[in-house]
């Protein structure tokens, strides 16, 4: 039954769901943000053309998104215990999490920096524009409704993980789902679990919609 114990759990739950949904997110882009943008640029069409970088980055970053997270997430208990001191808990998650965040963002930055109109670019360039003002003045700026938008899928996404953790050691909704809703056979709190997933979810897109539709105001 919901009791108010039940109901102090949930609350403690979605708590550390949203830890472990938004400090993954913050350091994946701060990992994935420059490779997507060294994957946009080095590209054989991008502003300075390297394959071997280019190769390099899209090897690794394949390499990790093909890999399922939960396997991933087992593959990174010595890294994760080295790091934290630990293989369990929210703070444990982090780690996992982050890595496996990271080469997902990269290549959603990159879609998003691809979506420039590319006459744009070379109107900068034409300027005498340096790689680092193309970069932050043209390709950031002109993509950022885009990449809010993706940063939105990102984040729903990372809560997705953060929930299937629970299975392995995690704190948070999805522990509490698997631990009462399915170990101990209590589908009530399976049942609310899952609405509470869901209802973050919806909330993380309207407020990313809002933001995308804002900026893209701004550009208009």
């Amino acid at each position: 039954m919901l009791d108010e114990k039940v109901i102090q759990m949930i609350i403690e739950g979605i708590g550390q769901t949203l830890y472990m949904t938004i400090v993954p997110t913050l350091l994946g882009y701060v990992l994935g943000m420059p490779l997507g943008i060294l994957l946009t640029v080095t590209d054989k069409d991008g502003i300075r053309p390297n394959a071997v970088v280019y190769k390099i980055i899209d090897f690794v970053s394949n390499i990790f998104r093909s890999i399922p997270f939960l396997i991933l997430l087992i593959l990174l208990i010595p890294l994760t215990r080295a790091i934290v001191g630990k293989s369990y808990g929210s703070n444990a998650m982090i780690v996992s999490l982050t890595i496996a965040a990271a080469p997902y963002i990269a290549r959603m930055v990159e879609s998003s920096l691809k979506e420039v109109d590319h006459g744009v670019i070379e109107a900068a360039q034409s300027m005498g524009a340096s790689t680092w003002t193309i970069v932050t003045k043209v390709l950031l700026t002109e993509a950022r409704t885009s990449l809010i938008v993706n940063a939105t899928i990102v984040t729903a996404t990372i809560l997705g993980y953060s929930a299937m953790a629970g299975t392995v050691g995690a704190d948070g909704l999805g522990a509490i789902a698997v631990r009462y809703g399915y170990n101990r056979y209590q589908p009530d709190i399976m049942i609310v679990t899952v609405v509470v997933l869901v209802l973050l979810v919806q909330i993380m897109q309207a407020i990313g919609m809002m933001l995308s539709r804002k900026f893209d105001r701004r550009r208009s």
